[in-house]
């Protein structure tokens, strides 16, 4: 433990000058009740994500994709922000942290009160349609769903980190869809960037800008496995902006990694931010736990 307390101080010493860009992963909402797909729950070793190409070629795919979904949605929405959320809203509000760039889909950042959200992947609780662009809440999909399906109901044992679950394929075939409803007949699929799509140029370009005027980057819950979260981490460390990474396990930024913290982030998180209230003037936000 001593070993982690030391650690604890540096990332601290780092923070507390201000000027942190968070680069959140799904080991962030594990605590929230959302499994990650590479971390100690492992839902990736059996849970296949959709991909935008199956998605958008394949209407069995799609009825698969909302059926799972429909029932996953009411943990997805049931979540809320959990010790480390939190504590990355206590710094921020400190003006310690200048931005989240999040690859999660969950919005409990900005639950949490956060705010300068990049929310990299876009977010499960908005629909948007495929041919007339119209956006709508998940709740008013999720209303029209109940309505098209009564009676679709299953206990749920696992939800997946996209929000879906393991669900039969007989459930799957009784399962309606149902098409925008503005336009009345596009093809609706969540605001969130599918396995195979691109995100957003102009999104990636505000990110890049947030890391480069940067002082330091400190990576919560990520593997950093695809490239679409380690770019952040590659491009500081090309810069010479000091990366922290704290996950549970290692990850492909392990050698880009100023520090490196291998410790659950509800407990890591409050802990540092504990840490750096002892070390810079009280303010709005940050006030010692206790």
């Amino acid at each position: 433990m001593g070993r982690v307390t030391e650690t604890i101080d540096a990332v601290a010493a780092l923070v507390a000058a201000g000027g942190v860009v968070v680069v959140s992963g799904a080991g962030l909402s594990t605590e929230s009740g959302i499994p990650d797909y590479r971390g100690p729950t492992g839902a990736a070793r059996r849970h296949t994500p959709m991909t935008y190409q199956a998605f958008v070629g394949d209407a069995a795919a799609r009825r698969r994709y909302w059926a799972r979904s429909h029932l996953g949605w009411r943990t997805i929405v049931g979540a809320t922000p959990n010790d480390g959320h939190r504590a990355v809203a206590r710094l921020q509000a400190a003006g310690l942290v200048d931005g989240v760039i999040t690859q999660n889909v969950d919005g409990l950042h900005t639950a949490a009160g956060s705010g300068q959200v990049v929310e990299l992947h876009g977010r499960l609780d908005t629909v948007v349609c495929l041919h007339c662009g119209d956006r709508t809440s998940r709740a008013e999909l999720h209303r029209r769903l109940v309505a098209a399906n009564p009676g679709f109901d299953a206990t749920v044992a696992v939800v997946n980190p996209d929000g879906d679950v393991d669900l039969d394929d007989a459930r799957v075939a009784g399962f309606r869809m149902v098409d925008c409803g503005c336009c009345g007949a596009g093809m609706l699929k969540p605001d969130v960037v599918f396995f195979g799509e691109s995100v957003p140029a102009a999104r990636v370009a505000r990110c890049f800008a947030m890391v480069d005027a940067a002082r330091s980057v400190l990576v919560l819950g990520s593997s950093l496995t695809v490239l679409s979260g380690r770019r952040f981490v590659l491009r500081a460390a090309k810069s010479g902006i000091p990366v922290v990474i704290a996950n549970q396990g290692p990850t492909r930024g392990d050698g880009y990694a100023a520090l490196r913290v291998d410790a659950p982030l509800g407990w890591f998180l409050p802990a540092l931010t504990d840490r750096v209230a002892a070390v810079v003037p009280p303010g709005p936000g940050l006030v010692p736990a206790g």
